[in-house]
């Protein structure tokens, strides 16, 4: 079910009027079923993979149960289940034929017989998602900084709980669990902040999100009938794209669960203002890269050892991460990018330092910011060519052409081939966008909103409400678009 649909407009409402009418127990229930509803709603021939998603919760319930008293090996022997028996899954339906595909490659070019075929699976949506969710559990239980939980329709709720069952954040069971059992009462200015935040989910997602698509989707998808300034745009629309998709679902996600009394965690932090690739991944997603972090950078020695051992971390860390986002080679460089310029930013420290005391950005710190945030955003953007591009043919493709061909030799070709409204438009939303998130590190426009007398708020509330319908509405894209992590 998306959250950008009619089912959920319905979905959401009723489910949590019952949520606030019955007690704290029939809750527990409630959210389970409705979580497993909303899931299966995608395809309803999700119900076998209902399946296994119990089946995995019953062992990783089970594991922690008997990890939290192991002991030495024992206690190492039940996480070493509990983790293969979530990442088999997750390398059968999401790795298999993209392993396969690659064997029967190298088989061809070596002149064996190979004969394995691929597998007529569909890929769960939001399948690494609650994957990571639930190693997560075993992993806080087994490091011993969150008890086993006793009660398993709660722990299962803690995987399959609804607003960020299939994109995130993926949360911590000591963060997530306890709220579970809560008293949750109705409160007004927690409904206000919550419908806020979806509010502005909907807008990123929808106003801004999908009318980028239609450029960057038509560029993309046929990128030897563009000019290398048509696709350096589609690049810098969809870098403003994914942030307002991925974003936008967070802000939702996170809006239903303030309104029923849950917290989870932001997800993003003005990520493109960041000035450097490190402080950007302290930015963008930060459940995924907090996880990362704390399950395979440090236990592989994080920075403890040698410089050289560090880096090496690094990069292992950025490879798993591009195959975390997908079977697919132009996501396995696009994390080796992101790796690669994390090393070279933390390996040039000293030289940086030098050139900013040379160039007298020293003694102007904003400016300083400015030009590395600049430097940084470009950098990313250029990664985004690999995590869009249907192969790496088209990723080399479109690089060389933006290297060789982004002057047009008249305006107007910007325009030929692409919708120039759409373009016009698309432009003034991301600078809008950029705008809000300049001011959003001192206040919020909500925030604002908030301290005016009552007719203001409830005029401002119904203004945006006015101009998200008229932005929908204007949208060449007529029905709903799916986000884009949840193929992830």
């Amino acid at each position: 079910m998306l959250f950008n649909s009619i089912e959920f407009a319905v979905f959401f409402p009723v489910v949590t009027l019952l949520f606030f009418l019955i007690g704290p127990t029939p809750r527990v229930w409630l959210l389970l079923v409705a979580s497993c509803i909303f899931y299966m709603a995608w395809n309803w021939h999700y119900w076998f993979y209902i399946g296994f998603l119990f089946a995995l919760i019953g062992i990783d319930y089970t594991a922690g149960l008997f990890i939290e008293p192991a002991k030495g090996f024992r206690r190492k022997l039940i996480l070493g289940i509990s983790l293969a028996a979530n990442l088999s899954l997750l390398g059968v339906f999401k790795y298999f034929n993209f392993l396969n595909g690659n064997a029967a490659a190298l088989a061809g070019v070596a002149g064996w017989s190979y004969a394995v075929p691929n597998l007529a699976l569909i890929l769960p949506i939001g399948l690494s998602f609650h994957t990571f969710q639930a190693l997560s559990y075993t992993m806080e239980v087994y490091y011993g900084r969150c008890k086993a939980e006793r009660n398993l329709p709660i722990y299962a709720l803690y995987v399959l709980f609804y607003p960020q069952l299939v994109a995130g954040p993926i949360e911590r069971p000591q963060n997530l669990i306890h709220q579970f059992r809560e008293q949750h009462r109705f409160d007004y200015n927690r409904f206000v902040r919550g419908i806020q935040l979806m509010l502005t989910g909907l807008f990123k997602k929808m106003a801004i999100a999908d009318r980028l698509s239609v450029v960057v989707d038509s560029v993309y998808d046929k990128p030897t009938h563009y000019s290398g300034a048509q696709l350096l745009l589609a690049t810098y629309f969809f870098a403003a794209q994914i942030f307002c998709d991925f974003s936008g679902y967070t802000d939702i996600a996170r809006g239903a669960a303030t309104i029923m009394g849950f917290q989870i965690m932001e997800n993003f932090e003005r990520p493109y203002l960041a000035p450097s690739i490190s402080a950007f991944w302290r930015r963008w997603h930060i459940s995924l890269s907090t996880w990362f972090r704390d399950y395979v950078f440090i236990p592989l020695g994080g920075s403890r050892g040698s410089r050289a051992r560090t880096y090496f971390n690094l990069a292992v860390v950025f490879l798993l991460s591009g195959l975390w986002h997908g079977a697919n080679w132009t996501y396995v460089v696009w994390g080796a990018l992101h790796g690669f310029f994390l090393i070279t930013y933390l390996s040039t420290g000293s030289i940086r330092a030098k050139l900013a005391v040379a160039l007298g950005l020293d003694k102007r710190p904003r400016v300083h910011h400015v030009i590395a945030a600049f430097i940084s955003s470009n950098l990313v953007a250029f990664t985004w060519i690999f995590f869009r591009a249907r192969n790496l043919t088209d990723a080399l493709t479109i690089v060389r052409r933006i290297i060789t061909e982004t002057v047009p030799s008249r305006f107007g070709d910007l325009w030929r081939g692409i919708d120039a409204t759409q373009c016009v438009m698309g432009l003034a939303l991301i600078l809008a966008l950029l705008a809000a998130e300049v001011m959003g590190g001192k206040k919020t426009i909500w925030a604002w909103v908030a301290r005016q007398p009552t007719w203001l708020r409830w005029s401002a509330h119904y203004l945006f409400v006015v101009v998200l319908l008229v932005l929908i509405l204007t949208n060449p894209l007529k029905k709903s678009q799916q986000f884009i992590y949840f193929q992830f």
